[in-house]
C-alpha cells in the first residue's frame, strides 16, 4: 500500500492553496518556495486538479489558482483521486486476480483495508485541515521564511 508523491504533494497544493486563498490567487511558484516542491511537478499536479474541477486558474499579473469549491467541499479522497492515485492495499490493485488470475486468500482483507483508508481520506476536509493548530503554525512558519529570504 503506497500514497505515491503525487498524491501526497497535490494535497500538500491544495492545503497551501487553501490556506492562502485570502490573498487572491496562488502561484505555483510560491506553493514551490514554500513546500519545496519542484515547480514544474507542481504545475502537472494543479493542472490535474483544475480538471477535476477543484481548482480555476486566473492569468495575467498576479495570477495563480484558486479553490473552485469551498473548503468545506474539499475532501482529501477526492484530491488524491484528482491527480490519479488512490489508496489500494491489494496486491491486485483490486482486480481480484492476484493469485493467478484468482481472488488470493487475502485479497478481501485488504480491499476493506483499502476502502476504511479511503473513508477517512473522504472524511477530512481542506477546511478541517486548516483549522489544525499544527497546520497554522507550519505555514506561519513557512510564510516567515519566504518573507525572511525576501528582505
Amino acid at each position: 500500500m503506497r500514497l505515491t508523491t503525487k498524491g501526497r504533494y497535490a494535497v500538500t497544493a491544495m492545503l497551501d492553496i487553501a490556506l492562502h486563498r485570502n490573498g487572491g490567487p496562488v502561484s505555483v511558484i510560491d506553493i514551490a518556495a514554500r513546500q519545496g516542491i519542484s515547480a514544474a511537478y507542481l504545475e502537472q499536479l494543479v493542472s490535474k486538479l483544475k480538471r477535476a474541477g477543484l481548482l480555476r486558474s486566473c492569468r495575467g499579473p498576479g495570477g495563480g489558482y484558486q479553490l473552485e469549491r469551498e473548503v468545506t467541499e474539499v475532501n482529501i479522497s477526492d484530491v488524491i483521486l484528482a491527480v490519479g492515485e488512490g489508496v489500494d492495499a491489494t496486491r491486485c490493485h483490486g482486480s481480484a486476480d492476484c493469485q493467478d488470475g484468482v481472488k488470493c486468500l487475502t485479497h478481501d482483507l485488504w480491499a476493506e483495508l483499502s476502502q476504511e483508508i479511503d473513508n477517512f481520506l473522504a472524511g477530512i476536509t481542506l477546511k478541517s485541515l486548516i483549522e489544525r493548530h499544527n497546520v497554522q503554525n507550519v505555514a506561519q512558519r513557512q510564510d516567515a521564511l519566504i518573507q525572511a529570504r525576501l528582505l
